[in-house]
Formats: structure tokens, sequence, C-alpha cells
């Protein structure tokens, strides 16, 4: 059986494009007759608040977009992350990184096609005498040791993708300084306790799943399939994020019903000829994500 999730993160009210990525993942769960999954990704405790979880919550049930089961929230799971690190630290590949946000930047070379900035691996062979010494004036972050390594996988829109960890992802955080998991390990922890199958979401997020293939190898948890639908953007490109208020859920409700929206969004994605208002449901009968064109959507609304 399929297993979707919807993973939002409660730093603020669902955008537009927040809306699309939940209905997508939704319809193809429930258009393939499978389970949904809801887990609330609130690992950063200066940005996400309880307040803002509850109000996520109300607005996918707003939308017609129902969950079977609620995954532990990521704040109750320190203990599973700990477990991750302290197994991946027991082979030897993790190290500690002292390195300030300043001298990441300086240090580290821009990746040719997205602009990420790759992590020169400074911190990696200090000796011993090094990180006793550093650690007197610096709380370290913890790094993942990569290999030299061509990871290949099939997303359902982008097709074969291949990314070398070591050339195109570098050491990457797995702990930050302050002690809070980094989201690479927390989310593959995360899904493999939970079942997850398919994973639904934004393209922007293709360029993490190399390092998360990698870590569901280290882990030997089986890795989910993966598809990476567009985003939405402005009229002049700009992709929509929580800033574009306007488009944030909390006005969108004053100017529109649930078919109404989605309807929009199906009409903008390619998935109807018009933008008539339909529901959740309506959708998922007829629906398949490979409908869907890998191209950012430009809407108008």
């Amino acid at each position: 059986m399929i297993v979707g999730r919807f993973a939002p993160s409660p730093s603020g009210r669902m955008h537009l494009g927040n809306v699309f990525a939940a209905l997508m993942a939704w319809c193809a769960v429930r258009s393939q007759g499978g389970e949904m999954v809801l887990r609330i990704e609130d690992l950063d405790p200066q940005r996400c608040r309880r307040e803002y979880a509850l109000q996520l919550m109300e607005d996918l049930r707003w939308l017609g977009l129902d969950w079977d089961r609620e995954a532990p929230w990521q704040s109750q799971r320190t203990q599973a992350y700990a477990r991750a690190f302290d197994r991946l630290a027991a082979m030897g590949l993790v190290y500690p990184c002292f390195c300030s946000r300043g001298e990441l930047h300086a240090a580290s070379a821009p990746h040719a096609a997205d602009g990420r900035l790759l992590y020169a691996g400074t911190c990696r062979n200090l000796t011993p005498a090094d990180r006793i010494r550093l650690s007197g004036s610096r709380t370290p972050a913890w790094r993942l040791q990569v290999p030299e390594e061509t990871v290949c996988f099939t997303d359902l829109l982008a097709g074969r993708v291949e990314e070398n960890l070591a050339r195109e992802c570098g050491d990457f955080l797995i702990r930050r300084s302050d002690g809070v998991y980094a989201y690479q390990l927390a989310v593959v922890v995360d899904d493999a306790a939970a079942g997850v199958t398919q994973v639904v979401r934004g393209e922007d997020l293709l360029s993490s799943t190399a390092r998360q293939l990698y870590l569901y190898r280290l882990l030997e948890a089986p890795a989910p399939a993966y598809c990476h639908i567009p985003l939405l953007v402005a009229p002049d490109g700009r992709r929509l994020s929580k800033r574009d208020r306007d488009l944030d859920l909390g006005n969108l409700r004053l100017r529109y019903t649930p078919q109404a929206l989605i309807g929009l969004l199906a009409h903008a994605a390619g998935l109807q000829p018009s933008p008539a208002p339909l529901s959740a449901r309506e959708l998922a009968a007829d629906f398949s994500l490979e409908r869907l064109s890998p191209r950012p959507i430009c809407l108008q609304i």
C-alpha cells in the first residue's frame, strides 16, 4: 500500500505554494487508495509555534485534505534523532565543524547549477588537539562525511537524476551548534519510522534527495519513491513564499471557497481545462502525477 505524507513546518500561515504541494501529495495518495500521514516539522524552536501548527491543521481540513494517521511532531522525536546520530558517529563518519557562517561563505564554492554553497571540508581532518583548542571558544556543529560517489535515482517528473555526493553535495550538517538536529537527518528518520513509501514535494527539495538516499542506506532503511512537483511562481518568475502575505490562506480564505481555490490550482497545473471549482476528492478521482509538467507554474490570482 502507498503511504504518503504531509510534512508542514509551522513557521507561519500556509501560502499558496504550500497548498499546492499538500494538494498534490494528497491526491497522489487518495487516487491510489493509500494512507496519508500528517507530521508537523517543528524542529526549529525559534521559528515554529504550536498555534501555527494548529492553524495549519485547520487549514488542511478547510481544504478537504484529511489524513489517516498523525505522526509524532518532530519536537517529540529528539531521542530518535540522537540514536541515528550515534549510529552514524559509530561508523566514523561524523565530525565537529567549528566554522562560522562567514567562514563557510568565504571557503565554499557555489554549486554550478543552483548556487548552493559546498562545504570545503575545512574541519574534517582537524587533529584531536585542534578540536580541543577550538571547542574552548566555539560550540561545534556536526557534519556527515560523504564519499566520492554518484547517487542515482529516478524521479517521477524529473526522470533520472545523478548527483555526486562529494562534488555536488559536500559534507552536510546533521546537527546544528545549538543542538537542534538538522532537517536532512530528521526527515529520513521520521519517514522511515512512519513507513512512508512515496514523497511528493516541491522541486526546490530535489537537491536534498541524494543526501537523504545516502542516509537511508547508512541507516539500513528502505527509501521512498520521490516526485518533485513544479513550484508556483508569480508572473515575474519569483517563487511564491510566506513573505507574500496576500497569498497566505488567511487572506485567500476571505476571497475563495476551497473548491474555487482548488479549481484555480488544478487549471494552472494543467489538470483541468478550465478554472471551474471542484473539491479535492473530485480532483483525486481522475488524478495522475504524470500529467504535471516539470516547468514552474505561473499563477495570477
